[in-house]
């Protein structure tokens, strides 16, 4: 008779090894492949604010882009993974192309996307306005399960709104609503209403 601990050990073995093969990065090859900067759209009008749990939301813009994902972190344990489960580190124009990312080391981590070169494959500047740290906070269970499917290497089209997060007690978090700065306070925090994966991406090598 099999121990029970080696069966659970097996089944949790080959769950790990579905998961990793499913949500493996991609690696197309190179080119630009998100050419258009990210489209922030003042509100005409205040909007009402949105309740989501102990959350209040406050629209400061209507956002939308189509950005290469550079890399990708969950949150569980902060005081905003409630709201927010899980940032992207996105990345546009000359960062949506493998001959630059290449040269480019990305971490994620405590809600910073972090980056370094041994030498710049572009000009500094625009790595620092042509990628960010979004912190996504998803509308509804849907949108929420499409960002989850979401993959390292993907193009992906993301509409919705940059908000501030309040919470009784004094609890805030503000968006940025520029793609020039940089440090503590130039992450978007991005209300997701809709995830879009382009059709007929391609990679090359191993994916």
């Amino acid at each position: 008779m099999r121990r029970p601990w080696l069966v659970a050990a097996a089944l949790l073995a080959l769950w790990g090894g579905w998961s990793w093969w499913h949500m493996r990065p991609l690696h197309p090859p190179p080119g630009v492949l998100a050419p258009d900067d990210p489209v922030q759209t003042p509100l005409a009008a205040p909007m009402a604010t949105i309740r989501m749990g102990d959350f209040t939301l406050t629209p400061r813009a209507q956002f939308d882009l189509t950005a290469r994902v550079l890399s990708t972190e969950r949150y569980r344990f902060d005081a905003g993974a409630a709201l927010v489960p899980e940032d992207f580190a996105l990345g546009w124009g000359r960062m949506s192309d493998s001959a630059v990312l290449q040269q480019i080391d990305i971490t994620q981590s405590a809600r910073f996307y972090y980056w370094s070169v041994r030498q710049f494959p572009i000009p500094r500047r625009e790595i620092e306005t042509h990628s960010a740290n979004m912190h996504l906070i998803p509308a509804d269970a849907g949108v929420r399960r499409a960002l989850g499917r979401v993959r390292v290497g993907q193009l992906v089209a993301l509409d919705g709104y940059l908000v501030d997060a309040d919470r009784a007690g004094g609890w805030h978090w503000r968006t940025s609503l520029t793609r020039d700065d940089t440090g503590d306070g130039a992450c978007e925090l991005f209300y997701v209403t809709s995830v879009d994966v382009p059709a007929g991406q391609v990679s090359s090598g191993v994916q």
